[in-house]
């Protein structure tokens, strides 16, 4: 049942309404921060109030104006958007303190852009979440691409500049093969509009028609998914204060690269079409490869925000195999793993910014004994570690089973070795920096000095571990109900298709 109701809107306006008054506020840090602050928790509240009607089976749905007959600037909720509105909008509440600590005792410049451009990502994400075709998608597809820039421009010197320009060299590109994919898919089709199977069919166009679109709008999802070999902005966007690389990593950019992967393979294309053209086992090899490779560059990495970053590069592509199957269980895991790298990632580089805030390290191969005086930050890294490798009772198990069970479905078990290689090669770049942490000792004479601690960091960080660790034991006791969004959302993909799997 489809209901006209304003409040997909409201979610999407309430961060650029707090970028306006954070802007008009910039004599006032704590009422700057208060914004912020509290726009964070309003638009939390907003979605939650929508997410138990989408789990009944309720669409909210919202037209600003229409275009033409078929197409307008639409935004709605189905399960597959309120999983990534949720998310979004769940982690906003604790980076956005986390922020205002890292920026305070990092003594950064510039506050009030950085907290405006953050908010003005976190509405381009919300409309990304909630578009209802392919034209709205696009619009808050670059609104987030123009925002976004700033934060990785933040520290304005020579090595800022020169990654910000690659950044948007490589994102200002995707948003344009998107939009030549997103006139062709209309031109044949005449419509644009999210529906789950795929509206596409195989007599609107010949075969080679059909795998350029897909190409064309896969390539621009894989740019901001960082897969290889379109990645290189990535890395290079670590010079950014370490909040904008968790925001990049967790809830925006990387995130809707892979979430527009998924609407393309399953609200666009359809299993149905795809397996007739072929062409989504190239899209599964190109992640699997991307995979492996982001995994062993990772390993010879010593900064941690980059090793971290090379993680990034390979968890993402778990989502797009997960979609490239086509399998009700992998489209389920990939939905999963959208909410549990977030949770996990962001964890992980709070952490990072922690480590760098207190000792100004941002080598690993300094960080000897670091464990012995932040045991609360250490720890939680060491939690959000394992759950990236996959550990039963975290998260990222729950969504690499459910991956695994997939590509079992699919008839593909070969797939199922490249996820258990990538859970060795996770321990293996993220738990040395636990055991130097915690069973290395200090140097003689260590000449580091620890900053104090800021509570305003550390709950935070402290609060998506324990998430991680919740998600992982009872997925379906949490409020937002990720584990049945993801149900319903694989279900609606695949309803259509069922009777090919076994």
């Amino acid at each position: 049942m489809t209901m006209i109701d304003t409040r997909p809107l409201i979610a999407v306006c309430i961060p650029f309404v707090a970028a306006l008054l954070v802007s008009m506020s910039h004599k006032y840090p704590n009422i700057r921060e208060m914004w912020s602050a509290i726009a964070s928790i309003l638009l939390f509240g907003t979605v939650i109030s929508m997410t138990g009607g989408v789990l009944d089976g309720m669409t909210y749905e919202y037209t600003m104006f229409n275009l033409t007959d078929t197409v307008g600037l639409t935004m709605k909720t189905d399960p597959a958007g309120t999983i990534f509105a949720t998310l979004a909008s769940l982690l906003w509440i604790p980076i956005n303190f986390y922020s205002i600590g890292y920026m305070r005792n990092n003594h950064e410049g510039m506050q009030t852009g950085y907290f405006a451009a953050f908010a003005l990502c976190i509405g381009a994400t919300m409309g990304i979440a909630m578009a209802a075709n392919l034209l709205t998608f696009f619009v808050f597809y670059e609104i987030l691409t123009i925002s976004s820039y700033p934060l990785v421009l933040h520290e304005r010197d020579e090595e800022a500049l020169l990654a910000s320009r690659k950044y948007l060299a490589y994102t200002l590109a995707s948003g344009q093969l998107f939009l030549a994919g997103t006139v062709g898919v209309y031109c044949i089709s005449g419509t644009m509009n999210f529906t789950p199977g795929g509206f596409l069919e195989s007599h609107m166009a010949p075969a080679w028609v059909l795998q350029l679109l897909f190409v064309l709008l896969i390539m621009a999802g894989s740019v901001k998914a960082a897969v290889m070999p379109l990645h290189g902005w990535l890395p290079a966007a670590m010079v950014a204060p370490t909040p904008v690389s968790a925001l990049l990593h967790a809830v925006a950019v990387v995130k809707t690269g892979a979430f527009a992967v998924l609407r393309i393979l399953g609200f666009v294309f359809g299993p149905k079409l795809l397996s007739e053209l072929g062409i989504a086992d190239v899209l599964a090899w190109m992640a699997v490869l991307t995979i492996l490779a982001s995994s062993f560059i990772a390993l010879r990495q010593d900064n941690l925000k980059r090793r971290l970053a090379f993680s990034t590069i390979g968890q993402l592509s778990y989502i797009v195999l997960g979609g490239a199957l086509l399998t009700p269980l992998a489209f389920k895991g990939a939905y999963l793993h959208l909410v549990a790298h977030a949770v996990m990632k962001i964890t992980l580089f709070m952490c990072a910014g922690c480590i760098i805030v207190r000792t100004h390290l941002h080598d690993i191969s300094e960080m000897d004994g670091i464990g012995h005086r932040m045991p609360v930050t250490m720890t939680c890294f060491a939690l959000a570690s394992l759950g990236i490798a996959g550990t039963p009772f975290l998260v990222g198990f729950v969504s690499k089973w459910n991956l695994a069970m997939g590509a079992i479905q699919a008839g593909k078990p070969l797939f199922v070795l490249a996820w258990m290689a990538s859970a060795i090669l996770a321990i293996g770049y993220l738990m040395p920096v636990v055991r130097m942490a915690f069973f290395k000792p200090e140097p003689e004479g260590d000449p580091r000095h620890y900053g104090s601690t800021s509570y305003c960091m550390l709950i935070p960080i402290c609060f998506t571990a324990i998430l991680s660790l919740v998600l992982g034991i009872v997925p379906e006791i949490f409020p937002p109900d990720f584990y049945r969004l993801a149900e319903l959302a694989s279900a609606g993909i695949t309803a259509g298709f069922g009777g090919v799997f076994k």
